[in-house]
């Protein structure tokens, strides 16, 4: 998973102010805008108590709650630094429980969390409920979405809805698939989800191309869209569920092949971290719902972090102080260009829940690369 959408947070400097809140207002008790002011006023009193400033506190209140059009359950992510909004994500969620924190670095991991696995799709229901021919009357109607998934569930993607006589079904149907398959090949879809009616829907899978149709998946009649939610979302969440996007699994396949040739490839935290300080790391793997250590060490740079003070200091670098894990492992991540895949335990343990897909392999011999110097360059140990 490509973090690029995280760097325009990176590029301003810290204190940051971060904020989760579960937004949703469907099945809410009473008043949910009431509620949804109870618990900002309690986020509110957590980033005082750390500090935050006034001008931060305004820009996250004047944008908390301002997804109500937004239907279902959802939430929001908010990063304010120097005063100024800088970052809204929509959570296709709520999250686990609402939080604030204000810091030096920004609490990125629960947002890029929510973004995975980031699975490019195309789903297609066909609404046909008339006799299965195509002298028949009436017209049949296909709603198309490309986006990635999760994310459609509350930031929908590109939409098509059309209507055709049943009789110009299949010459349409023909259509459609070069269609839909232009779409599939804009975004590099990993799979075309088609549902509805199984006669009109069998109708156009016939007549996609041919390269299309080793992506395509039908999900059998029912589970009709509902309004302004992602197309097929049930359908979809079931279909993702625990699944990798292609795009991590080629490199999950290119990681344990490095690893069982011993060649570019990193496991276990402190190999890792090392990696990430070299900017020698192409991607990061980790284990989803594995705790990170409380606390890494940190210094300007995004790729100055260690296990420990001592480690740091030896590279000449200053200042230097405790961050949590997850945020100085992000800041990382971005800074270095490197992707994140979090891989489920049941398909790959990884020793210290951590592994790194390195961009080379260091020869033979060579002993301990050079390390990031405190100004963002190198220095030979």
């Amino acid at each position: 998973m490509r973090l690029s959408f995280l760097e325009p947070l990176y590029k301003q400097p810290g204190p940051f102010a971060s904020v989760y809140v579960d937004t949703s207002r469907a099945g809410a008790q009473g008043d949910p805008d009431a509620a949804l002011a109870l618990r900002w006023r309690r986020l509110r009193n957590v980033l005082l108590a750390e500090g935050a400033d006034e001008n931060s506190i305004a820009a996250v209140a004047g944008t908390v709650g301002s997804d109500a059009d937004v239907p279902g359950l959802h939430g929001q992510a908010l990063f304010t630094a120097h005063g100024a909004l800088v970052l809204q994500g929509e959570l296709p969620d709520p999250p686990v429980r609402d939080s604030a924190h204000f810091g030096a670095l920004p609490d990125t991991m629960p947002l890029i969390a929510q973004h995975a696995p980031e699975i490019p799709y195309v789903a297609v229901y066909v609404h046909y409920s008339g006799r299965h021919t195509t002298d028949a009357g009436g017209t049949v109607r296909v709603e198309s979405e490309a986006g990635r998934w999760p994310l459609t569930k509350v930031a929908p993607g590109e939409r098509c809805d059309e209507r055709v006589p049943v009789a110009d079904w299949p010459r349409a149907a023909e259509r459609f698939g070069r269609r839909l398959a232009a779409q599939a090949d804009r975004i590099g879809a990993d799979a075309l989800v088609l549902a509805g009616d199984t006669w009109a829907r069998g109708i156009l899978a016939r007549r996609l191309p041919a390269r299309l149709r080793g992506r395509l998946t039908a999900v059998g009649p029912g589970g009709a869209p509902r309004p302004g939610r992602a197309l097929l979302e049930h359908r979809l969440d079931g279909l993702f569920n625990g699944r990798l996007a292609a795009h991590d699994e080629a490199l999950l396949d290119a990681f344990l092949a490095q690893r069982a040739q011993r060649g570019a490839a990193a496991e276990g935290l402190p190999a890792t971290i090392a990696a990430l300080q070299r900017g020698q790391a192409a991607a990061l793997f980790v284990n989803e719902r594995r705790e990170p250590p409380a606390a890494l060490w940190v210094g300007p740079e995004p790729a100055q972090l260690a296990l420990t003070e001592g480690e740091l200091r030896s590279y000449g670098v200053g200042p230097v102080r405790r961050e949590r894990a997850d945020a100085a492992l992000a800041r990382a991540l971005v800074g270095t260009g490197a992707e994140l895949v979090l891989v489920p335990e049941r398909r790959l343990r990884l020793r210290d829940g951590a592994g790194a897909l390195l961009r080379y392999a260091d020869p033979p011999g060579a002993g301990r690369p050079a390390q990031p110097a405190p100004g963002g360059g190198r220095q030979r140990l």
